[in-house]
Parts: structure tokens; sequence; C-alpha cells
């Protein structure tokens, strides 16, 4: 057998819960353990452990990826109250992702798997569009009020010495309502404008971002100014030199010119918007179980992942002993991006050509008409073959060993 790929620096392994983690032991047994010297740190982000460990399992994971820049995340569950009593939990722990996000203050980079026969259902989007998602703050740090009855709502602010700076009317209520305060801060801010530029810069793609600067003059303005501030001092010779471009417009604006593009920009989103529009375009594109998510950190740290969630309907059919025809592709590529950045960052060649070959095998099975039940709906080709879980990762196997068969 032909010599594995040898690792020179860890990657953080995350583990998650339910079907992806049954499919994520899969994909390691099948398509990674047999070519390459498997060099991780693991962390068990599963549910169980991290109510075992108070959630400093997850905090651990984050500051692991500090350390060595590279990690690979499996879908985990974000508890509800139901969960909790399934679980039997201590508490209802926050979302993993959250606390990595805040840990890393990095910035969500979404974009879709494209393969012939899967055709977009915007039909003039011929190349893929990413999303970027600036992960803090907004109504994901928000603070709620319900109004009982008539009263004035005030929006105060105080310096460090107690001393009131500014007071302004929100609403004079006559009757009940609601009230709902948020906030972002500078530099969260410049570290997403900073880590969209870069990451534009690395792909070599076109930046677009947008607001409604026109309605809130001061929030969403911020953003705005502060883009092109960062823009005009650090990257537009940059971004001239590479032959791409950085466009700002209004966010309705933003969709209409998304819906009539071929695609193959980065389009940065504030976290609601970039929320929204990452599920509205991997539908569009046919699937989230198509889409491959990043966390990028403004200092250089990369956190792969799939865009969907743990698939639990999948996985209370694989306990009953039912058979499931899960689609592994957004997992599959998370652990590819991860080996091709570790290779990247190691100067590792043979990592990263075997990262490209094998994202080649799984999408040439797909096109040759191998795909799971959820693809089957989606395909334009004739001939197709619905496969199990296992079946189409062994399929993919197949393909890869003929690939790397060609290409000694």
């Amino acid at each position: 057998m032909t010599e594995k790929i040898k690792m020179h620096a860890p990657i953080v392994e995350m583990d998650g819960d339910e079907m992806t983690r049954i499919i994520w032991k899969l994909i390691k047994d099948e398509l990674l353990a047999p070519y390459i010297e498997l060099n991780t740190e693991y962390y068990d982000l599963g549910l169980k452990h991290r109510d075992e460990t108070d959630d400093q399992v997850t905090i651990d994971a984050a500051m692991a990826t500090k350390k060595h820049r590279v990690a690979v995340k499996c879908a985990t569950i974000t508890p509800n109250a139901q969960r909790v009593e399934e679980y039997d939990l201590k508490q209802m722990w926050k979302s993993p992702n959250g606390t990595i996000r805040a840990i890393l203050d990095g910035t969500v980079f979404r974009a879709p798997i494209v393969v012939e026969g899967i055709r977009p259902f915007v039909r003039t989007w011929k190349k893929p569009i990413t999303l970027a998602r600036h992960a803090y703050g907004d109504i994901y740090k928000n603070l709620e009020y319900s109004v009982e009855g008539p009263g004035t709502a005030e929006l105060v602010f105080k310096g460090q010495d107690g001393k009131e700076i500014f007071r302004d009317t929100i609403h004079e209520f006559s009757g009940p309502g609601v009230i709902m305060g948020m906030h972002n801060t500078e530099e969260s801010i410049r570290s997403f404008a900073r880590t969209c530029f870069n990451y534009a810069l690395e792909v070599r793609q076109d930046l677009w971002f947008a607001t409604k600067d026109t309605i809130s003059k001061k929030y969403d303005h911020t953003f705005k100014d502060i883009f092109q501030e960062i823009y005009d001092n650090e990257y537009s010779e940059k971004f001239e030199k590479a032959g791409i471009e950085y466009f700002y417009t209004l966010i309705d604006d933003a969709v209409a010119r998304v819906i009539r593009s071929e695609g193959g920009m980065i389009w940065a989103c504030k976290n609601y918007d970039g929320d929204v529009m990452s599920d509205m375009v991997a539908s569009a594109y046919g699937s989230l179980a198509m889409m491959t998510s990043v966390l990028v950190s403004p200092d250089g740290c990369y956190e792969y992942e799939a865009a969907h969630g743990t698939v639990t309907r999948h996985y209370y059919r694989h306990l009953k002993g039912e058979e499931t025809s899960t689609n592994s592709m957004a997992t599959l590529f998370a652990w590819t991006g991860a080996l091709r950045k570790r290779g990247e960052l190691d100067e590792n060649a043979d990592l990263i050509r075997f990262a490209d070959i094998l994202e080649t095998a799984a999408i040439r099975t797909i096109e040759e008409g191998v795909m799971t039940k959820d693809l089957a709906g989606l395909s334009e080709l004739k001939d197709k073959k619905i496969v199990n879980t296992t079946g189409f990762l062994r399929e993919v196997r197949k393909r890869l060993d003929s690939i790397l068969s060609e290409r000694k």
C-alpha cells in the first residue's frame, strides 16, 4: 500500500451530535484514515459531554483553535427545553457555535458546493455565491422588554464615571407594546471588515457589502463608514492589483442585484441579514446539505463545518435500525477545507493535493448519477442511483482510489 500522507501539525477536531456524528466517524474510517496519518487534537462537543464538563470543553476547543489555527467541527445540538428533558441536562447550554464565534471574533463564510445536474433555482446563477455573516451583536445580543401599559421608553447612555452623556425618547406608549435594544462595537465591525477584505483577496472574488444606512443613519451608517475607511486606507491598491472590486449598496438593492447576477462574489452582511440570506442562497442552490461553512478570525484562524444541523430525523431512524440516505457532502467538505488549509499553512503539498482530489471524487460521484435521496429529487440527470449513507461514501472511495492511481 502507498505510504500515508504525514501531517506536520494538528487540526483541532470537534466531534458532534446525532446523525452527523455517525457520518463523522464514517468519513474518517472510509476516506481519511486509510490515506493520511491523521494528526488531530480531539474535543468531544457532543451534548452529553458538554453537559458533563459544564460546557468547558467548548471553550477549550475554541482556545485550541486559536493555538493551532485550523479546526474542523461536526454539527452540534443547541438545546431547547425539549432537549434539556431528552438528555437530562443540568441546564439549557448556549450554542457551541456562538461560544466559538465569540472567542475567535470570527466571520462566517458560507458557499454552496456546485455540481453538474443540480441547477440553482435562480437560473442566472452560474457561479457560487459566498455569504459572509458578521457573527457578533445586533439582535443576537439584544435586550427586550414587554411594555404592559402607557409610559415613556428612553435611550440613555452613561460614561464610565456614571455621568449621563445621552438621553432621548424612543417612544411614548399609550398602551402595551415591545422595546428592543441592540448594539455592536467598532472593534468587532473593524474585525469583520478586515476579515472580509482579506478573504476576498485570498479567493480573488469581488466583495459586496450592504446595509440600510438611508434609514439607520447612525447604526448601519457606522458599518458603511468603517468598511469604506478601511478599504480606502488599507485595501484599495491590493484589490486593484488582484483585479477584484469592493462594492457597497443598500440591502434591498443588493438582493435585487444578487438575483440578477451570475454569482461568483462574496456578499458581506450584518448578523441578521446574513442569517436570513445564507439560508435563502443555500435553498436556491438546492440544499443546505450542499453548503460549506468556514469561520475566519481576523488573526488568521479557520474553523470549518457543515452549514446544516445534526439531521435529527435520520438519527432517530438510525437508532431504530432503519436504513438512512443522509447527504454527507457538506461534512466531507468541512474536512477537506481544514486539511487544505492545514496544508497551505504548513506548506504540505501532498495534503493539499489529497484534499483537492477527495473533493473531485465526491463531486464526480454525484455527477455520475450516484447520490443520496435528497439530491435525487433535485438532479436533472436521467440515470440516477440512490444509495444509503454508507454506500455514498464507499462510492466516493472507489473514485478516490481511481483518481489517485491515475495520478501516480
